[in-house]
């Protein structure tokens, strides 16, 4: 009897686990309701807005800080300053960090790619420290840095005091700006290389393995994440920023200040949800489509001049409602010699009388100007032709 008794309570033990790591989402065909104290929905591609609640209120959002330093140093990677084979000394500071963290030994070296995967996919404190000092000499110098990021970015209600998101005065962001921090973190292949990842591990110098865990839960059980930041404290409650792709449509939420960490997930869910059930994508422009406009190039040795847009143009609009989408190209007059990439005008979206987005029209290949023998040839054909 006792080892039924054993074995009913290991299961049950097993299940309780199981659901923290497996939580059930619900799905929101209107507009959610939230316990969070703000949320803020946006489509990737265009830049609107879907939804949002109390969106700029200067709030704590814990370790959604790393976000900023993620960003920086993939940065620094893209512009060869650094790379992820570079070894990284950790200091007595960056092994102290309290709060989440993957135990990195004072005076050992680990690569830089282990520390931004632990950062990531684990949330560590420790390895974020170390990462600013390496990048800028001291998580001091780093918090400058990630100020002035925040400024470039437009990031209006944010302000840093650390490179973790552990709790420090006039440390605070919003859900508009984590969301459109995100944007840019997604703009990195390097971030890709380890958002998705649930499970993996960080081999220490000695020998010793520490197991990482993805914070954010969504990358495995809801469908198209690929990316976002976890974060929770006492004062920040539960924060999250995620981003998921169906299709040609990219959306970015962000829940901060939900009750629990069950909530957070789950409202962040519902706001996800909202964005796919209710809107669609529509690329209206190809950029690798040509253009049937004629191009007008004075002296230009070739007749017929290919012009495309310069970006891919997307339309978001509620499903159903794609219709009377019309676009008007607006080019000017052009002198040879012309090169690949040049700027000869504008396409205009327009949607109900309205211009709702726009990109520059380029030349898609070089343009020659007429030389003195193609001058002369031109002037002896004339000749041949009238005589």
């Amino acid at each position: 009897m006792k080892k039924y008794l054993l074995a009913f309570l290991v299961f049950s033990c097993c299940l309780a686990v199981l659901s923290l790591f497996n939580p059930v989402f619900t799905y929101a065909s209107s507009q959610p309701d939230y316990t969070a104290k703000s949320a803020y929905l946006m489509d990737y591609n265009s830049g609107q807005v879907l939804y949002e609640f109390e969106s700029e209120k200067q709030m704590p959002v814990a370790s959604i800080v790393k976000l900023m330093t993620i960003n920086i140093v993939c940065e620094k990677l893209e512009n060869g300053d650094i790379s992820l084979d570079d070894k990284v000394k950790v200091s007595d500071k960056a092994q102290g960090m309290g709060g989440s963290q993957v135990f990195i030994e004072a005076g050992g070296e680990y690569s830089v790619g282990d520390l931004l995967k632990s950062t990531i996919i684990s949330s560590a404190n420790d390895a974020s420290v170390a990462l600013a000092e390496f990048v800028s000499g001291s998580e001091e110098n780093f918090v400058t840095l990630m100020n002035k990021k925040a400024n470039d970015l437009g990031l209006k209600n944010t302000n840093y005091i650390n490179c973790t998101g552990l709790p420090a005065p006039n440390q605070y962001s919003c859900a508009k700006d984590t969301a459109l921090l995100l944007k840019e973190v997604l703009k990195h292949d390097d971030y890709h290389k380890f958002s998705t990842i649930w499970i993996d591990s960080l081999l220490h110098p000695k020998g010793r393995e520490t197991e990482l865990v993805n914070t954010n839960k969504l990358i495995r059980y809801y469908e198209g994440c690929d990316g976002g930041k976890t974060g929770s404290t006492n004062e920040a409650g539960y924060c999250l920023v995620a981003t998921a792709k169906r299709g040609d449509m990219r959306l970015i939420g962000s829940v901060l200040g939900a009750k629990s960490g069950k909530e957070r997930f789950s409202e962040a869910s519902n706001l996800l949800n909202y964005g796919f059930n209710n809107f669609e994508n529509v690329k209206v422009v190809d950029k690798s489509i040509m253009l049937q406009e004629q191009l007008v190039v004075k002296n230009a040795k070739q007749q017929n001049i290919n012009i495309c847009a310069s970006e891919d143009v997307y339309l978001l609009t509620k499903k159903g409602d794609s219709s009377d989408i019309t676009t008007k190209v607006d080019l000017s007059v052009q002198k040879a010699p012309l090169f690949k990439g040049k700027v000869v005008g504008k396409i205009f979206v327009i949607k109900n009388s309205e211009v709702v987005a726009e990109s520059d029209v380029v030349c898609c290949e070089d343009v020659q100007s007429v030389g003195f023998l193609d001058n002369i040839e031109k002037i002896a054909e004339s000749w041949r032709l009238k005589s």
